[in-house]
């Protein structure tokens, strides 16, 4: 009989401007046996980002039917903007064995965590206000306005700390990369994860 696990759902947030699609997109190259889960958002589209691969960008008025739909896992608005997670992959995906990598803002990963208490929750911490505000900045494609909007905003996601699993400080991209590879190693072995599997492995060859 072979082992097999379900796959686990693993949910990276944090403050805009901490880094985490860079986090992302540097541990999928570590690791490709995750399956990342594309969000949805009503933002415009950045310089260099792609449809389907950054985020898939819809309009107010379909994201608000797809809410309506139940198509979603998780939604938020955040800074005037909505951002969800389509439901039907991540569950397939899960059913499936696989591990699935979200990488949400943080009112969408406590949505998350009331449907799916057993994912495993990743803060990703700026290593000060000061430095989140400049990487804010250096996008280049905020107001002022907006940059202070989202350090506030910043402010009160840091205060959700306790509801994570883990905190990742992302004062580098490798060592925080490093520290979420770690993350997902040490969840594979937890005993309540293999517990169930392993007995009925022993089932079988006792019978």
């Amino acid at each position: 009989m072979l082992f097999k696990q379900k796959g686990i759902l693993f949910v990276l947030s944090g403050p805009s401007g901490v880094g985490k699609g860079t986090v992302r997109k540097a541990l999928f190259k570590k690791d490709t046996s995750l399956k990342y889960s594309t969000s949805m958002t009503t933002r415009p589209m950045r310089p260099g980002e792609q449809e389907g691969v950054d985020y898939f960008y819809r309009s107010k008025e379909a994201f608000e039917q797809m809410i309506e739909n139940n198509q979603l896992l998780e939604h938020a608005e955040y800074v005037g903007n909505y951002y969800g997670t389509p439901r039907e992959y991540v569950e397939q995906q899960l059913e499936d064995g696989n591990d699935v990598f979200l990488e949400i803002e943080v009112q969408g990963a406590l949505q998350v965590k009331a449907n799916f208490p057993e994912g495993v929750f990743i803060f990703l911490s700026p290593p000060s206000l000061e430095e989140l505000k400049n990487r804010i900045v250096s996008r280049g494609t905020e107001t002022e306005t907006l940059v202070m909007n989202r350090l506030n905003a910043a402010k009160e996601e840091i205060d959700m700390m306790d509801a994570y699993d883990y905190v990742v400080v992302n004062d580098q991209v490798d060592h925080a990369v490093e520290n979420v590879q770690a993350i997902v190693k040490s969840e594979h072995c937890k005993r309540e994860r293999v517990a169930s599997e392993y007995k009925k492995i022993l089932e079988v060859s006792q019978s």
